[in-house]
């Protein structure tokens, strides 16, 4: 008789789920997340929040920050340039008020120096935010906005900025630069525009 080796079968990471591009959050959302963070004093989810919308970096960029990426001593960054992990290409993003405002608030009240990271883990076998606790953080997020899970994800965040941009300038370079693409047609993919901008004349035409 024939022995039968029995292999043992990792399950798929993405069975069960939707996989796809993920929904950019609307400025009603943006808005309606920053007054409630703001209003349940969670200091760091807004200074996680309002960074991660102004900087339109990848998750695993926006985690391992560190405090001197943003803050030069005493005074907070309007703008600042990051080595992207992925690419290895530095791209430059500027930091708004709010996000400066919540940063402030945030660093102070943690006592980090300037070489801390930004958003410290609070697990000891990692340093700073994983990207996992990150994506946890967004999916509660989501959940307080009323949303589907299924429709976003830390990419939501990334995009979210870069599609507003695009959709009042309708500048496809200067979106592919803030997202530090090296390649037009990424940007393209990335933001979905045709589909978008074919959806939004479909909405303008009456029948």
């Amino acid at each position: 008789m024939e022995a039968v080796s029995h292999v043992a079968r990792r399950e798929p990471w993405n069975k069960g789920k939707i996989v796809g591009q993920k929904a950019p959050f609307k400025l009603k959302d943006i808005w309606a997340l920053r007054i409630r963070l703001q209003m349940e004093g969670r200091v760091r989810e807004l200074a996680l929040f309002n960074l991660g919308v102004d900087s339109k970096l990848r998750g695993c960029d926006l985690v391992a920050l560190r405090v001197r990426d943003v803050c030069h001593g005493d005074q907070m960054a309007t703008r600042t340039i990051v080595m992207q992990h992925k690419t290895q290409r530095p791209v430059q993003f500027e930091i708004t008020q709010p996000a400066r405002d919540a940063l402030q608030v945030w660093i102070k009240q943690e006592k980090l120096r300037q070489d801390d990271y930004l958003f410290p883990s609070r697990l000891h076998e990692s340093p700073h935010l994983g990207t996992r606790q990150y994506a946890r953080i967004l999916g509660y997020w989501v959940d307080e906005l009323g949303l589907d899970r299924a429709d976003y994800g830390t990419h939501s965040i990334r995009r979210t900025k870069a599609t507003l941009i695009y959709r009042r300038t309708k500048n496809l370079r200067a979106v592919q630069l803030l997202l530090g693409h090296s390649k037009l047609e990424s940007t393209v993919r990335y933001l979905g525009i045709e589909v978008d901008d074919a959806l939004e004349i479909s909405e303008q035409t009456e029948i």
